[in-house]
């Protein structure tokens, strides 16, 4: 039976914006939150407790031991036939520890890389999902409302990891183009007969093969700040960068790029690094993910 409820737990930057998209698009979603002013109950037993069976519930929280937290609880709340879907940004080796602890009660699994930053209430969310068929085909009144219009931005990717191992390597790739975006810029800035590098960026945006949403993205971020003087060029890495290079060590691929890419950022916490100032610049464009500004 197809899922039109769900329970979504963490209405965060993301997860707010998600239980917007589903409800524009008919679906019943009762989410929780540990911030009262936007929970729609009080606790996780009681949005359990509201959800018609076979239940299934999102968690939207970050990876790790929060994610675990949710996973223990809901081992415990749900029933056998109920469905949990992992949206964060979970490591794939944690969804397959996630799953066996669920089938052991009944509980099916699905991990659910999710893209759309910010950006995904209007636009929709890019969807990379793993687990078995019978579990994806119940979600698809979900991830239709989630994705955006049109043939693409879904795929069922495989077994249970295999949407958070793609979403893996769709940042590790993001962050080689952040990079790339970086360096150019800062080269431009440095030579004396280039004296418009934001307009520069803007031309290529039409009729070029590195036009791109990054590369308007990184406009945007230029008109708000034409040199990027308000910014520190400090950026950090989610966890994704890495485990992307681990995996390439794990499986003899070269990602020369990628690793690049993310040993630059370790870099950028040595010094005010102007490339990271754009990388910086970009991740909270498509992500509101938050810049360190200069002190002055």
């Amino acid at each position: 039976m197809a899922s039109t409820q769900i329970g979504l737990v963490g209405l965060g930057k993301m997860g707010g914006n998600m239980r917007e998209r589903l409800r524009n698009a008919g679906l019943t979603v009762v989410g929780y939150d540990r911030n009262p002013e936007v929970s729609d109950v009080p606790s996780l037993v009681d949005l359990v407790d509201r959800l018609d069976g076979p239940r299934a519930v999102w968690v939207m929280v970050p990876a790790g031991g929060a994610t675990q937290h949710v996973i223990d609880q809901l081992a415990t709340l749900l029933k056998p036939g109920d469905l949990v879907i992992d949206g964060g940004n979970s490591r794939w080796t944690d969804d397959e520890k996630h799953a066996k602890q669920l089938h052991a009660r009944g509980i099916g699994f699905v991990d659910a890389g999710v893209s759309g930053g910010v950006w995904g209430l209007k636009n929709g969310y890019a969807l990379m999902v793993g687990g078995d068929k019978e579990h994806v085909d119940r979600l698809k009144p979900v991830f239709d409302a989630l994705k955006p219009e049109g043939p693409y931005g879904y795929v069922h990717a495989g077994k249970v990891g295999a949407g958070h191992f793609a979403k893996m390597v769709h940042n590790g790739i993001e962050y080689a183009m952040m990079q790339a975006y970086a360096e150019g810029w800062e080269l431009l800035e440095k030579v004396d007969s280039v004296d418009n590098v934001r307009e520069v960026f803007r031309s290529w945006q039409e009729g070029t093969v590195i036009r791109s949403w990054l590369l308007d993205l990184a406009v945007n971020a230029l008109d708000d700040d034409e040199h990027l003087e308000k910014l520190r060029g400090f950026a950090e890495d989610s966890g994704e960068g890495r485990w992307t290079v681990e995996a390439a060590i794990d499986n003899a691929v070269p990602l020369p790029a990628i690793t690049a890419s993310l040993f630059a950022r370790f870099a950028s916490r040595q010094d005010d690094s102007p490339q990271m100032k754009m990388v910086a610049a970009l991740r909270n464009q498509f992500g509101g993910h938050a810049v360190e500004s200069k002190k002055g």
